[in-house]
């Protein structure tokens, strides 16, 4: 590879956004949610970074090629996000407005918003350079947000919606590409093992921080398969585009670890529910199978080669594919439309019941 190509590669990938951190049932599952809050990265930042000093955006065209009236919103995808797609699943919005956005209304604020910046994670180093809202500072918009909710209703009534509410967090992927895998600062500081252990700590206070705030119903992603991700197989193999083995690997490993620690962390918080959504798996079959669910494509993004292409460089000027939904991935980081709709398939069918008390045991997600 030419040193020019190399470095280009480098520097889209340090401007984008690393993460995905994703109906017959509505009439059962809308009563037990009053309202979604959103916490996380570019899988759920739904507008966010627009109203901040940050190169994290995506509220150009090609950007909401597909969403309502073709308009590019801030969301790092050709249309909706999965809570997007929730919310309507659940039958209480066809969207979830970002917070920050300067028109959120009172029936937005009482139906729920989301808090998330793209670019975030859990480790504070992850924002440094980008000047992305951390997760921690989610918090304190979350202050915010109760504060209006407890001008628009009454106290009691506000406590009551957000410990009813659907809490989506979703992170981590961010931390692992920033910090440890292409930009290696943590590894002077931890192994793989290590660095998991750090990170989920930081989440599991997080958690906490929720709680103590009121949420009750908590749902966490995984990571996903991180080296499948076009724009890290194009930095490590560029010509036979193979996924990187040892990156998924630490990806199910720190998977496997959260899947433990969530039910510790739920049985000291009494009467919360702390759930696992397991978004590896099915993406994985996805990317192993994808004539079963529609894909032609899984080895690059929609937008330009799809090889590099994300944030800035995905813009007016950069040709993309004819059907989006087609590919897995929109740009060389984020998914397609379409792929979120199956990760917000699998929510409703093995996320969404055992938050409500029903607890499903599906195993054919997408049936």
């Amino acid at each position: 590879m030419a040193p020019s190509t190399f470095f280009l590669i480098i520097f889209v990938h340090i401007l984008a956004i690393f993460s995905y951190s994703c109906s017959a049932s509505k009439p059962k599952l809308s009563p037990e949610f009053p309202a979604i809050l959103v916490f996380g990265d570019s899988t759920v930042d739904t507008g966010n970074n627009n109203y901040i000093h940050t190169a994290f955006k995506a509220n150009h065209y090609p950007y909401g090629k597909d969403f309502n009236g073709h308009v590019p919103t801030g969301r790092f995808s050709n249309g909706k996000l999965v809570p997007d797609l929730v919310a309507s699943m659940v039958n209480i919005k066809d969207t979830v407005p970002p917070f920050l956005h300067p028109k959120l209304s009172d029936k937005d604020v009482l139906t729920g918003v989301s808090f998330a910046s793209a670019g975030s994670g859990y480790d504070e180093l992850t924002t440094t350079a980008s000047g992305v809202i951390p997760i921690s500072k989610q918090i304190h918009y979350f202050k915010k947000y109760l504060a209006r909710l407890g001008r628009i209703v009454r106290e009691k009534q506000a406590k009551e919606r957000v410990s009813r509410a659907l809490v989506i967090v979703s992170a981590g992927t961010n931390d692992f590409l920033f910090n440890y895998y292409d930009i290696p600062a943590r590894r002077f500081e931890f192994n793989t093992s290590g660095y998991q252990d750090f990170v989920q700590k930081r989440l599991k206070n997080f958690i906490e921080e929720l709680y103590n705030h009121g949420c009750r119903r908590i749902t966490v992603s995984g990571l996903p398969p991180v080296g499948c991700l076009p724009i890290q197989r194009t930095i490590q193999f560029w010509g036979d585009r193979r996924c990187i083995e040892d990156q998924n690997l630490g990806a199910k490993t720190y998977n496997h670890k959260l899947a433990m620690a969530l039910p510790k962390i739920q049985a000291n918080l009494p009467g919360s529910k702390v759930v696992y959504a397991d978004i590896y798996t099915p993406l994985f079959d996805m990317i192993n199978h994808p004539k079963k669910y529609g894909f032609v494509e899984t080895e690059r993004g929609c937008c330009g080669t799809g090889l590099v292409e994300a944030g800035p460089t995905c813009n007016v000027l950069t040709p993309t594919c004819e059907e989006a939904s087609k590919y897995l991935f929109w740009d060389s980081i984020h998914p397609s439309e379409a792929t979120y709709k199956y990760l917000a398939q699998y929510l409703e069918k093995e996320v969404l019941p055992k938050l409500n008390g029903n607890h499903s045991h599906h195993h054919d997600y997408f049936a």
